[in-house]
């Protein structure tokens, strides 16, 4: 338990959930980088200014430069005094200091034992493509991916289905150190609605640049250039396949995240910190 979740525990502090959304065109991604514009460095900002204290937040999802949000969360811990003065005027306050391209729009207690990141159930992701000859609607340009080719969504949905399930995500993610790519996909789907295609994806989590990826390589398949069964036949693999393109980020965006009842966020954590293995042969898949 660190010092922050002790005064927590002891009242000095109080855990507060933010409910965000942000356009992710202008921004270097989630995470504070030096000399870099990004959406954590302008919330912390934005924050430490009403709050008159230093904020430090952790999220559910970092998303990459360029990926939009619509139902990102956040939490970090506030001064109880603060939070009892600034908590009913803090949502109005911060759209006051915030740029127009990122917005709260719901801070609230939560218990000490909430955790953006690992109190986490599934985090959704969409992906929409428009593959019409004229483009995405001039008005949607930053949220829709162009495709300059027609796509088979039947195909696309057929490959997606397969990769439903608890698998080894190393060919569609980006290496990091240490980081584990074993994934549980609750949901995926495709769709059309007119030129617009919209992908549409659930797991308990996403290592980096796996919903892009995922996105490439399903395009693949509803471009005709690999069969429906090639995705899932990268699940064998160890490494990243350098073979599977990554979709343009503009197209992608969090659209929400899911936790537990109260009374199971703590266990919900120390389950999420757990390593990750996949079962052997004949042992029964966890949900």
């Amino acid at each position: 338990m660190s010092l922050n979740d002790s005064d927590v525990e002891a009242g000095l502090l109080t855990r507060v959930r933010l409910d965000v959304s942000y356009d992710g065109s202008a921004f270097s991604g989630w995470a504070v980088q030096p000399g870099l514009r990004t959406v954590q460095g302008c919330l912390e900002e934005g924050l430490t200014t009403v709050l008159r204290g230093p904020a430090s937040l952790t999220v559910a999802g970092r998303t990459d430069a360029g990926v939009h949000a619509s139902g990102q969360v956040a939490h970090l811990d506030v001064p109880a005094a603060v939070w009892d003065q600034e908590h009913a005027r803090l949502v109005r306050r911060l759209a006051g200091v915030l740029p127009a391209d990122v917005r709260v729009h719901a801070a609230t207690a939560v218990p000490p034992e909430f955790d953006a990141r690992f109190s986490a159930l599934w985090r959704s992701y969409e992906y929409l493509i428009d593959d019409s000859d004229g483009g995405p609607d001039p008005l949607r340009r930053a949220s829709i991916a162009a495709w300059r080719r027609s796509l088979d969504t039947d195909r696309m949905a057929a490959a997606a289905e397969a990769l439903v399930g608890l698998h080894d995500f190393a060919a569609f993610c980006k290496h990091r150190p240490n980081a584990t790519t074993i994934r549980t996909v609750q949901q995926f789907s495709v769709t059309r609605d007119g030129s617009l295609v919209a992908l549409r994806v659930r797991a308990d989590a996403f290592c980096h640049s796996m919903v892009r990826s995922l996105v490439g390589a399903l395009a693949a398949v509803g471009e005709g250039r690999r069969p429906v069964q090639w995705p899932a036949g990268l699940l064998n693999r160890t490494e990243r396949a350098n073979d599977v393109a990554v979709a343009p980020a503009e197209g992608l965006r969090l659209v929400a995240v899911g936790y537990p009842p109260p009374d199971a966020l703590g266990s919900r954590a120390t389950q999420t910190r757990a390593v990750r293995t996949l079962p052997t042969a004949g042992e029964p898949t966890a949900e």
